[in-house]
């Protein structure tokens, strides 16, 4: 029985896919092992976001190698497809699969005996058409469950559409079963996963179904007790949307919107499909509908025109919306983007002064946010999380909550009153006795 580890770089899309990767691997026999165990394969799959994900690629190859130096070293995800060759020419690797290679590993390696050379299976990304379902499993108390795969947008930025293809997804109705299958695994709680997760419902090219229908059905799978949506759009997220989470039975209060920017000029630069009202709007509602609601932002510094008049003007459009946390990210030159041929770059040290500045926002946001909850009633959901006698979890709208350990509250959803805030990312909380809810 040969022995495979796996490594995942990236988002969460890139986890669901790997877990699934992994169980068709146990399913032909082969032994799941930790990374440092050893392995007679490593499978890693990939981000190419930005450049330091591709350095860590390259890290990641060379400790798999210095583990097990006979091992078979496939590289699969976004950087696999975006530059093929670049990664077989890294010393120790095996393999490269594309995007429309990927979940055929098994067939297309079998065997695993280590090549004279890399064996580089990367068609065009345009063969990328079928959709892959996945989730992961067993890896956390979240479930990452892929219901969306692909983009038709075209950021500045972004690579993604030439890693991953057109816009595709699962049906609602096979998504439904894999969400049983979860829930018959004892798994509470389920993120919804895609690179343009908003923009569910597109099969062989043409729109079939929308992502309300999507939610609407999971919202009457059993057992699961809570869903999830790890991002959406402003301009996909709509006010029907966001009255029925607010009346939703499992679909919680959280919301993570990418923005980018503050800055209308700087959002077209972007070809965001968007500008800064719109996005205003969506906070409002949320607020409005869910009081107690989540809300987290993605922002970019640094991109190329940014002027420090259009970061002000972002860092005073942040700091007046109602919002919970940031997610900054520093520009990041990527190949095949128009972003890399546009004028005026901004320098490294002053995307570090911008980044420093809109943690330090994020701060204050978090805090403000945590001190609204203080007092308040929520349902945590703890995960195997512990540390130093305390165990931890999330409430619904996505609290960080300490309580003392009790292994019986693991992957258990438990009412419980926050009270006190013990930092900008934690909470306390004390259990009440009467109002544990039914397992």
């Amino acid at each position: 029985m040969k022995k495979v580890a796996f490594y995942t770089l990236g988002c969460k899309l890139n986890y669901s896919e790997t877990s699934t990767i992994a169980r068709k691997f146990q399913e032909k026999g082969f032994e799941k092992v930790d990374f440092t165990n050893r392995p007679d394969i490593f499978v890693i799959n990939t981000c190419s976001v930005t450049e330091n994900a591709d350095k860590k690629c390259h890290k990641v190859v060379r400790e798999a190698r210095a583990i097990s130096p006979n091992a078979f070293i496939a590289i699969v995800g976004c950087y696999a497809q975006l530059k093929p060759q670049e990664i077989a020419d890294i010393p120790g690797v095996d393999a490269v699969l594309g995007a429309a290679e990927k979940f055929q590993l098994l067939d297309l390696l079998e065997g695993f005996e280590r090549p004279a050379a890399p064996k580089v299976l990367a068609s065009e990304v345009e063969a990328a058409t079928g959709f892959n379902a996945s989730y992961s499993l067993n890896d956390r108390t979240r479930t990452f469950l892929k219901v969306q795969d692909g983009c038709d947008y075209s950021c500045s930025f972004c690579t993604i559409p030439r890693a991953r293809g057109a816009s595709r997804s699962d049906t609602s109705a096979h998504i439904v079963q894999s969400a049983r299958e979860i829930a018959a695994t004892g798994g509470k709680g389920i993120v919804l996963t895609g690179v343009n997760t908003g923009d569910f419902g597109i099969r062989e090219g043409r729109r079939e179904e929308r992502f309300i229908d999507l939610i609407r059905a999971l919202d009457h799978v059993e057992n699961i007790e809570r869903f999830r949506i790890s991002s959406i759009e402003p301009n996909l997220l709509n006010d029907e949307i966001i009255n029925w989470i607010a009346h939703s039975k499992r679909f919680v209060p959280h919301f993570h919107i990418p923005l980018q920017s503050g800055s209308d000029r700087m959002l077209k630069l972007m070809r965001r499909r968007y500008q800064r009202n719109l996005y205003a709007a969506r906070v409002e509602k949320i607020k409005a509908a869910l009081p107690d609601a989540c809300i987290g932002v993605d922002v970019i510094v640094g991109f190329p025109g940014e002027s420090e008049a259009d970061f002000l003007e972002t860092y005073r459009f942040l700091n007046e919306l109602d919002i919970s946390y940031l997610h900054v990210f520093s520009y990041s030159e990527r190949d095949h983007t128009l972003a890399k041929d546009l004028p005026d770059k901004v320098g490294g040290a002053e995307k570090s002064e911008r980044s420093r500045m809109l943690h330090i926002l994020s701060d204050k946001k978090n805090r403000a946010f945590y001190n609204t909850q203080e007092g308040k009633i929520v349902n945590v959901l703890f995960e195997n999380d512990v540390e130093d006698g305390y165990m931890h979890g999330f409430s619904q709208n996505y609290v960080r909550i300490r309580a003392p350990y009790d292994p019986l509250l693991i992957n258990e959803i438990v009412s419980m009153k926050i009270t006190g805030i013990l930092s900008n990312l934690l909470a306390e909380g004390a259990e009440i006795q009467a109002e544990v809810l039914p397992h």
